[in-house]
């Protein structure tokens, strides 16, 4: 898995990001272009933002025991796979907006780096390893860049 605490794989993710425009279409999935930068920016809002509810209770359970696993794991997403609603994008996006938001969430994830992410507290899965977090941010950017052919 790519490794987004590096500053070379984190410009290679910003250069694509950068290939976007506001006709790209979507291999699979129904997805506009904006909406989908709005969805990849929901996993950073989570880390820097307090703007969602957090799970709790037999929820918080699940989601760790059930849904961690395939966030957080090697193993590629599948093409249109379930997502949480807070991830749902209904309204839609200013493109340039959301890809600026994206860009500056990636350089500040990156110019945090491994260290503060060691063992750090998520907001659905626990404490999590820096190779959890890089997979849980790779994975998922990787995913919906690929569902837009950058």
């Amino acid at each position: 898995m790519n490794n987004l605490f590096n500053p070379e794989e984190t410009e290679a993710v910003i250069k694509r990001i950068n290939n976007l425009n506001t006709e790209a279409n979507p291999k699979w999935g129904k997805m506009s272009v904006d909406k989908m930068l709005a969805h990849c920016n929901v996993a950073y809002e989570m880390v820097y933002e307090d703007k969602h509810p957090k799970p709790k209770g037999l929820k918080k359970t699940l989601v760790k025991l059930l849904i961690k696993p395939l966030v957080t794991g090697e193993k590629p997403y599948k093409k249109n796979g379930q997502t949480a609603p807070q991830f749902l994008m209904n309204d839609d996006k200013n493109f340039e907006a959301e890809k600026e938001r994206l860009i500056n969430f990636l350089k500040k994830t990156q110019n945090l780096g491994e260290n503060h992410f060691d063992n750090k507290e998520s907001h659905s899965f626990g404490k999590l390893t820096t190779t959890e977090w890089n997979n849980m941010f790779y994975k998922h950017l990787n995913h919906h860049l690929n569902q837009f052919g950058v």
